[in-house]
């Protein structure tokens, strides 16, 4: 069965085409979303990626985020009848498993969906001020301004913003792997819910908060399994960014059970990115 990587990039076209030729292999196929700001040429990119053709000027921690996601996700399901699931990478991933093994643990979980989910709330994920409170990633400073004095006024008043039409929000990661059925299922939420997607352009983070939300007002919900298979490190002091990972993370990386590691960088994780080559080829042996 095929499988579908949705690639997030903005940047390093060396780093995105080392990804892509990782993944290079008959049963799978690669999809990249350039952001529409990045400076990379497309005609540099790696002869088996399918560019997709709605390129969105993405801002980290804005709609935007949702928008290129959508984009993607309704150009592979019109341009690709049959596949398994979508796996939404960024550029800055690494496969931790040869293409055999990766394809032999998909099959493992056909029958699951793999986002990384809670319920937001003060008995789950406490983020509910990202959506409660207004927030504008970019925008001029009239718009920021306005942002600030319509915060001060729920504050004053102690009133909250709430989800629309009865949607119980979820969240998680921002990277997960869908079945094509899911992903459908999510387009069409996503049409019938127009409420939602307005209120998301005045939230923090909304891409941690939107696929989430639907899928767990999906049919699909009762095969969510909360794993999406990646190996993060956080700062222990707490930051808005995952570590970028180096040599000193590959032994906590060969122990887990993931399919993916991220952050990596080109420069700072060269050794990493080395031993990690070294360790797929001999699992692939």
């Amino acid at each position: 069965m095929k499988q579908v990587f949705l690639i997030a990039a903005h940047k390093d076209v060396e780093q995105l085409n080392a990804l892509v030729q990782q993944l290079s292999d008959p049963d799978f196929l690669v999809y990249v979303h350039l952001d529409r700001k990045s400076a990379i040429d497309p005609a540099d990119l790696h002869p088996n990626v399918h560019l997709v053709e709605d390129r969105v000027d993405v801002r980290w921690g804005g709609f935007s985020q949702v928008e290129a996601t959508l984009a993607s996700l309704r150009q592979i399901l019109r341009e690709q009848p049959g596949f398994d699931k979508v796996i939404f990478l960024s550029a800055q991933d690494f496969p931790l498993l040869p293409n055999a093994l990766l394809k032999r643990e998909l099959a493992r979980v056909r029958e699951r969906e793999l986002i990384e989910t809670t319920a937001i709330g003060p008995d789950g994920w406490k983020v509910d001020f990202r959506y409660q409170f207004f927030h504008r990633e970019g925008g001029g400073s009239l718009e920021r301004l306005a942002c600030r004095a319509a915060n001060a006024l729920l504050r004053l008043t102690g009133r909250r913003r709430r989800m629309p039409d009865g949607l119980v929000p979820h969240g998680g990661s921002s990277w997960w792997a869908l079945s094509r059925g899911c992903v459908a299922e999510v387009l069409r939420l996503a049409d019938a819910h127009p409420r939602l997607s307005r209120l998301c352009r005045t939230v923090q983070c909304p891409d941690e908060l939107f696929f989430q939300t639907l899928v767990m007002h999906s049919p699909y919900a009762s095969r969510v399994l909360s794993d999406n298979f990646r190996y993060v490190q956080w700062p222990e002091q707490g930051a808005r960014n995952p570590k970028v990972l180096d040599g000193a993370d590959f032994e906590r990386i060969r122990a887990s059970s993931a399919h993916f590691c991220r952050k990596l960088d080109s420069q700072a994780s060269a050794e990493l990115m080395r031993r990690l080559v070294e360790w797929k080829d001999t699992r692939a042996a």
